[in-house]
């Protein structure tokens, strides 16, 4: 790697794209001795190319908060400035790690003064954070994506007003949210503010059942505050204790600008039919529609069936308009 690294550095003194991704350097198939070379050499590396990187990705890296800030701050060695417009450090820090609280990480995310699209976890996002960014990055922001996993820190308080002072300056911003079974209502109310322009949102439950959560809340109190400016919605959870037909579809009809939506969940049929038929009538505007409808019959038969007539008629409307999708899967 040293070798590679060394010759990249010499055949591309003005590099201006790098992406290594799931190093998985906290992995243990990584010798002690092998790792912190390799860091060492890729920190030596990004020093010499950085200043002409404009896109950078060390998605899944799994670096400690000093060797993760110490990379970053690669890039701005020669000019004490990155101008930098694409920067993805999603799974960049080590599981675990609060970030948020790291003086360190602010000062070295203050060095990056042309940032277009940042990707990074929300075990990283602090008032201080969208303070710097919009000093620093105002002018160019135009999409954060953040992830939060359950298994990282996530209960940190951001001010709203500190979301709203970062999409008042930066107005093309918008962020989109995945969520990783982070799922129950008073969490997820902490983190999504109505200041967020959020664009996207994606909570996935990765099939867990909670007897003790509900999404009906979410669907029906958090959710509706982006009705004006949410595009693409990704639901997928186990809620074979609730039935939420009603609210998924009341939902999608109040948010206007939604074009993308995907739903894997325990559904009724004919909800596919109601959304379909407010399609027609103009009710949504629907571009993209991927449902898989959970069913805890081991057989599919009768609902297949019931699929194949729905899609009969509204063949006209789904090849016209939509990226349609929809089966039913038996989750047992």
């Amino acid at each position: 790697m040293k070798g590679l690294l060394s010759r990249l550095g010499k055949c591309n003194s003005r590099l201006v794209s790098l992406s290594m991704q799931h190093l998985e350097l906290d992995r243990l198939v990584w010798k002690i001795v092998t790792r912190n070379q390799f860091i060492k050499n890729l920190i030596l590396f990004l020093k010499r190319v950085g200043s002409h990187l404009d896109h950078l990705s060390l998605k899944g890296a799994r670096v400690t908060l000093e060797e993760g800030c110490e990379l970053l701050s690669s890039l701005s060695y020669l000019k004490n400035k990155s101008l930098a417009s694409e920067v993805n450090i999603e799974n960049f820090f080590e599981r675990h790690l609060a970030v948020y609280r790291s003086p360190l990480f602010c000062e070295t995310m203050s060095k990056f003064r042309n940032l277009a699209i940042l990707s990074l976890n929300y075990n990283c996002i602090s008032d201080e954070l969208l303070d710097t960014l919009c000093e620093h990055n105002a002018h160019s922001l135009w999409t954060l994506n953040i992830k939060c996993h359950i298994h990282d820190p996530h209960r940190q308080i951001i001010w709203g007003v500190s979301w709203g002072n970062l999409a008042k300056r930066a107005p093309k911003l918008r962020v989109n949210f995945f969520f990783e079974r982070v799922m129950k209502h008073d969490k997820l109310a902490r983190i999504l503010l109505a200041e967020i322009p959020v664009r996207s949102i994606n909570l996935r439950s990765c099939y867990f059942r909670d007897p003790d959560w509900t999404m009906r809340p979410t669907l029906t109190n958090l959710l509706p505050s982006y009705k004006h400016i949410l595009q693409k919605l990704t639901l997928e959870f186990n809620n074979s204790h609730e039935f939420l037909d009603e609210e998924l579809l009341q939902l999608v009809l109040s948010c206007r600008k939604l074009f993308f939506l995907k739903i894997w969940a325990f559904l009724d049929i004919t909800f596919v039919e109601r959304l379909l038929q407010n399609q027609v009538e103009g009710k949504c505007t629907l571009r993209t529609l991927k449902v898989r409808i959970y069913t805890s019959q081991h057989e599919t038969i009768q609902e297949d069936h019931m699929l194949r007539e729905i899609y009969i008629r509204y063949k006209d409307l789904i090849n016209s308009e939509l990226n349609y999708f929809v089966i039913a899967y038996p989750m047992m």
